[in-house]
C-alpha cells in the first residue's frame, strides 16, 4: 500500500484533536469513547449509593433491623440443633466438685433384693380387698402392756419384745382396737407351735422402758417401702435391723397373701413368726420336698414355689428353681 497517495474521493479524515477527551465536537461527528475510560467503576459505585439512600428513605431505620434479625434468628437454630451440655455427675454446673453425701454401710433390711422390674409371679400379688392406710408420719406408740416369759427355762436365747402401731395408721386397719392387736401378736408369739415350741428361744412382751430387744411394729405402706426398700415390686413386711423394729405391712396385714387364700387368720401368723425368726437370726429357707409344709422361713407372702421364690431373689438367696412346690405354714414348731 501506498502511505502517500491522497485520500479517498468524498472523504476527509478528521482530525485527531476531536476524538480527546474533553473536546468540541460537531453535531455530525460520533461520539467519542476511549478504549479505558477513566474513573469506569465511579458511575456503579454511584449508582449503588442512591439505591441504599433509597431504601433508607423508603424504610428508616427498619433497614438496619434486617441483620440483626437474621443474625439472632441464625444463632436460635444453631443452639435448638445442638444439645445442651450436661456437666459430668459429681460436678456442679460451675465446674466444682460436689459433695457427694457420705453413708455408713449398714446391715440391710430383709426381703431386699436387686430390683426385677417384670415379674410374672401372680401368687406375689396383694390379693383384693379393703382399703388400708398408705401413708403415716414415721413415729411409732408402743402399746402398753407386759406378759408372762414363754418358753423353756433353759433356753439359749431369752428376747423381751415391744407391740406398737405407727401413726398415722388408720384405726380401721386394727379393728379399731390396739389392745386387741397387741393381744393377738402375743398370742401367736406364745403359741407352743412358734419359735418358744423350737427350745431354743423364750421370749417375752415387755413396756417401752423395759429395754426390749425388738419392737414388732404395725406400719403403713408407705414407711414401710422407705424401711425395708423397694427393690422388690410386692407388698412386704421385712426386719429392720438398724431401728430394731419387726415391719408389719399394714398392706399384708390387713389383705394377706395369695398362698393363704381366705386365711387371713393363718397368714397375719406366718407373717409375725417369719419376720420375727429375721430377729432372732434366722435366714431364709426353701421347699424341701414336694407338698411338704413350707418353712416358716420361706418368702411365703409371694408364694410356696420354689421357683417363683427363686425368680424373685434372682438367684441371690438360698432358693434353687428345681420345681419344688409346698404347702403354706405359719409354724416354725409345728
Amino acid at each position: 500500500m501506498d502511505v502517500n497517495r491522497a485520500p479517498e474521493r468524498g472523504r476527509t479524515d478528521p482530525p485527531a484533536d476531536r476524538y480527546r477527551r474533553g473536546e468540541r465536537r460537531t453535531s455530525a461527528e460520533p461520539l467519542a469513547a476511549a478504549w479505558e475510560p477513566e474513573n469506569a467503576a465511579a458511575p456503579r459505585r454511584s449508582s449503588r449509593r442512591r439505591g441504599l439512600k433509597r431504601l433508607i428513605a423508603g424504610y428508616g431505620w427498619r433497614i438496619y433491623a434486617v441483620p440483626v434479625l437474621l443474625v439472632l434468628t441464625a444463632l436460635v437454630v444453631l443452639d435448638t440443633v445442638q444439645p445442651g451440655t450436661i456437666p459430668e455427675q459429681g460436678v456442679s454446673g460451675a465446674g466444682n466438685a460436689s459433695e457427694a453425701p457420705v453413708s455408713t454401710p449398714e446391715a440391710p433390711p430383709t426381703e431386699v433384693q436387686a430390683q426385677k422390674p417384670q415379674l410374672n409371679i401372680p401368687t406375689a400379688e396383694l390379693p383384693a380387698g379393703p382399703e388400708f392406710s398408705q401413708d403415716g408420719v414415721g413415729t411409732f406408740k408402743v402399746i402398753g402392756g407386759n406378759g408372762p416369759r414363754v418358753g423353756e427355762a433353759n433356753a439359749p436365747k431369752f428376747r423381751k419384745y415391744a407391740i406398737a402401731i405407727e401413726d398415722g395408721v388408720k384405726p380401721s386397719d386394727y379393728n379399731d382396737d390396739e389392745a386387741a392387736f397387741a393381744r393377738t401378736v402375743e398370742g401367736f408369739l406364745s403359741d407352743p407351735r412358734s419359735w418358744v415350741g423350737t427350745k431354743t428361744v423364750a421370749l417375752q412382751r415387755v413396756e417401752a422402758n423395759q429395754n426390749p430387744d425388738f419392737t414388732i411394729a404395725l406400719t403403713s405402706t408407705k414407711t414401710t417401702h422407705t424401711l425395708c426398700g423397694k427393690e422388690i415390686p410386692f407388698e412386704t413386711s421385712c426386719w429392720h435391723p438398724q431401728t430394731k423394729r419387726v415391719i408389719i405391712n399394714v398392706a399384708r396385714w390387713v389383705r394377706g397373701a395369695m398362698v393363704y387364700s381366705r386365711d387371713l387368720a393363718g397368714y397375719r401368723n406366718y407373717v409375725i413368726n417369719h419376720e420375727v425368726g429375721h430377729a432372732l437370726g434366722s435366714g431364709h429357707a426353701a421347699c424341701p420336698e414336694n407338698g411338704a409344709p413350707a418353712p416358716v422361713m420361706m418368702q411365703q407372702t409371694f408364694g410356696v414355689s420354689n421357683d417363683f421364690v427363686s425368680l424373685l431373689n434372682a438367684g441371690q438367696d438360698v432358693v434353687p428353681p428345681d420345681g419344688k412346690v409346698c404347702t403354706p405354714n405359719a409354724f416354725p414348731a409345728g
